[in-house]
């Protein structure tokens, strides 16, 4: 993740267990824009449009947003990307991108939601933002009796699974952020029913140790409209209400 000038910081630094998990807005502050598009959104145009949007929103003349997606199979490498982590260039287009952390995958069946927040009107505090993205969806898996777990050691939100050999956990959402002029980019990514063989091209994160799962994998028969919805209700027990954008 980077914070306006400062060179980028790696969210997995971060203490993060012993933060507030609630970010609300200050009082008066309009409720959060909440978007979803129906069909697929190529990488360049999500990007273009979050950066439009983030702008607005520093400028005050934007509500805040979130904007929940599906991208065509692609990977993306942050600005800690390791060339050692890209197993299979040729497989699918590989984006720079300047949020932090390393290399991961966005495709159908995955919940990406780009959230451009102004923490001037919560709390100008990074690390409690990472602290609040990873209590969204920990609170929106227990929404279906999956139990989200934080890990000091790594960003993201990682499920355990006692049944698999090895470490037996698996990463289930991922985490990658930006700030500019305290206006949050890019965001969470959650696993629903992804081809899960297609993060075999990298190093997901960077880490070699885990492996990844969905919700569909842990056998649980969820739509991403089921999702959604999840997401929305967690979204305001940590963020604040949300209206639907007609954008």
């Amino acid at each position: 993740m980077e914070h306006a000038a400062h060179p980028p910081v790696h969210a997995s630094a971060v203490a993060r267990d012993a933060l507030h998990p609630l970010l609300l807005p200050k009082p008066g502050a309009a409720p959060v824009r909440w978007r979803v598009s129906a069909a697929p959104v190529a990488y360049p145009e999500a990007l273009a449009e979050m950066d439009r949007r983030a702008e607005a929103i520093a400028a005050g003349e934007a509500d805040e947003l979130v904007w929940l997606l599906e991208h065509p199979p692609l990977y993306t490498a942050g600005t800690s990307a390791r060339a050692e982590d890209l197993v299979d260039p040729d497989r699918f287009p590989i984006f720079d991108t300047g949020r932090g952390g390393q290399f991961t995958y966005h495709g159908p069946g995955q919940r990406v939601a780009y959230v451009m927040l102004d923490l001037k009107r919560r709390e100008p505090d990074v690390r409690r933002y990472v602290a609040a993205l990873e209590e969204w969806l920990i609170r929106a898996l227990d929404s279906f009796n999956v139990r989200g777990e934080r890990r000091e050691d790594r960003v993201g939100v990682w499920v355990r699974r006692p049944e698999k050999a090895g470490t037996g956990e698996d990463k289930i959402a991922a985490i990658g952020i930006r700030v500019r002029r305290w206006v949050t980019l890019h965001g969470v990514s959650l696993n629903v029913e992804p081809d899960l063989s297609h993060f075999a091209g990298i190093v997901p994160c960077g880490v070699r140790e885990h492996g990844v799962t969905s919700l569909v994998d842990l056998g649980l028969p969820v739509t991403m409209d089921d999702a959604d919805l999840a997401l929305r209700r967690a979204f305001e027990t940590v963020f604040g209400p949300t209206i639907v954008d007609e954008a």
